[in-house]
């Protein structure tokens, strides 16, 4: 359907048949994230003291970031700006691991799972048990992880390109490997960056 090439395309097009052509890998990553944020959920409510100290260490950390000191600084627009630069350099690395095709995986699943554990607060009490913070974490999460899902899965399917390439990506090459292939990326990142900005505003001006 999405696999012919069009000249006259419009660039909605090219991004709809982009994510068509990626769909596998991207559906799979997203499995991998719903099942690691859940075991992640699942452990700390369930008690588990790795989880719940992992969750402090993380948290604890993150307090000297640059992002969480311009927050208490009220510079809500640089908090804003900086976690969007954060995540989209997280999710190129992701992307260019995705050349990796199956070691990509765990280090999806692991940020899936630090998802998960950081839904209990700072005493260590679910944020699900209140409807507005539950709404908060879980819509924030959703949301730095939808495009998330969409760079690590155009990595992989950029990977798989490179092993064994389909009809519609034979041809000619860039960078040793099917040039169509790595431009599926670039405009699958026409929805990553903004995705992300979306998120990161968010995350830095509902709370």
């Amino acid at each position: 359907m999405y696999e012919e090439e069009n000249k006259t395309d419009g660039i909605g097009s090219l991004v709809i048949r982009a994510l068509y052509r990626a769909r596998i890998p991207i559906l799979t990553v997203a499995l991998t994230y719903l099942v690691s944020v859940v075991v992640g959920i699942i452990m700390v409510h369930a008690g588990n003291d790795f989880a719940i100290a992992y969750r402090d260490r993380i948290v604890s950390t993150a307090q000297d970031s640059p992002i969480l000191i311009a927050l208490k600084q009220n510079d809500r627009l640089r908090a804003a700006l900086l976690d969007f630069g954060a995540n989209l350099f997280g999710a190129m690395a992701n992307t260019i691991g995705g050349l990796g095709v199956i070691v990509s995986y765990p280090i999806i699943a692991y940020r899936g799972w630090i998802g998960g554990i950081v839904s209990l607060n700072s005493t260590h009490v679910s944020r699900l048990a209140n409807a507005s913070e539950a709404s908060y974490y879980l819509i924030t999460l959703v949301l730095q992880l939808i495009p998330y899902t969409l760079a690590g899965g155009a990595g992989i399917n950029m990977g798989l390109a490179f092993i064994k390439p389909k009809s519609y990506y034979r041809g000619e090459k860039w960078l040793g490997g099917p040039k169509e292939a790595i431009r599926d990326v670039l405009r699958i990142y026409l929805l990553v960056v903004p995705l992300f900005l979306l998120a990161s505003i968010w995350e830095f001006f509902m709370r």
